[in-house]
């Protein structure tokens, strides 16, 4: 059964540390949840271990002035872990390439500094994604370019396991998406972000840099992807907290207020088990 929780202080004396997601769970892209920022502070201030644990397809180092600049405090967190950061390995070790790129330019620093080489999809051994060229396209724009990569059996590297994130009000695609789609059509497909076990291996070595011990059975992560946070947690065999909010808006709601039957639904939709449930992070 999953517990529903009014507020995260009902079960912070259980666990040492929490890996929290960032996109749907702090914040929607634009605006910060107050609620959110001030649960996280209590918890560093109860001594516990905060490691923001994202899908953004970009190495950490950008990311804290990204969440200085809308609101987010430092004072929340001990450190942040990309799926960005998880994936580049997995470059390196194809570098030089060539490799095809799909992505926009606000996503380089994903691919510097591994000496990868950009070619045309004619002439590439494989294709690297960080998300789609403009935010107001949609997957089917990619649709020429899966089957001719399917055809020439090229491998694809998506840097963002996510399907869609919310962006104040609206749902943007993202690299997970194109993944998808070519995974359905027999591609082959690496990714490192949730819930793929790379990106947990980089946390616990983070928190192992934090504490002097590490006990999984001490951490909670928490989350809205279902098919990311929620299954991520159970792989690599952590309690989980499911926010039912964030990217489903609120259609696991039932005139305002939370529907645990909708919950249930969702999570045995995904083949997910969730610990604990809130509306919102607070």
């Amino acid at each position: 059964m999953t517990a529903q929780l009014a507020g995260l202080a009902e079960v912070s004396a259980r666990y040492d540390a929490v890996f929290c997601d960032v996109w749907g769970v702090i914040h929607n892209g634009r605006r910060v949840y107050p609620r959110a920022a001030d649960a996280l502070k209590r918890l560093r201030k109860a001594g516990k271990h905060v490691i923001l644990l994202t899908n953004v397809p970009k190495p950490r180092g950008t990311i804290p002035g990204q969440l200085d600049r809308i609101g987010f405090p430092r004072e929340a967190y001990d450190a942040i872990v990309t799926s960005g950061d998880a994936i580049r390995a997995e470059l390196a070790a194809r570098a030089p390439g060539p490799m095809y790129k799909i992505g926009p330019p606000s996503d380089r620093s994903l691919w510097e500094g591994l000496g990868l080489e950009f070619a045309p999809l004619s002439e590439a051994r494989f294709i690297g994604i960080s998300g789609l060229n403009d935010d107001r396209e949609t997957p089917s724009a990619y649709t020429g370019v899966l089957h001719e990569a399917r055809a020439r059996d090229l491998e694809l590297l998506s840097a963002n396991p996510d399907i869609v994130v919310r962006v104040g009000d609206a749902l943007v695609w993202c690299a997970g998406a194109i993944a998808r789609d070519y995974a359905a059509l027999g591609g082959r497909v690496v990714m490192a972000g949730k819930p793929h076990k790379p990106i947990y291996d980089l946390a616990f070595r983070e928190l192992q840099g934090l504490a002097d011990a590490v006990d999984k059975r001490r951490i909670l992560c928490i989350g809205d992807g279902i098919g990311t946070d929620v299954r991520g947690a159970d792989a690599a065999g952590l309690d989980c907290l499911f926010i039912a909010s964030g990217m489903h808006g609120e259609t696991l709601w039932t005139d305002g207020a939370l529907d645990t039957s909708k919950v249930k639904a969702a999570l045995n939709a995904e083949g997910a088990r969730a610990t604990y449930v809130m509306t919102e992070l607070a």
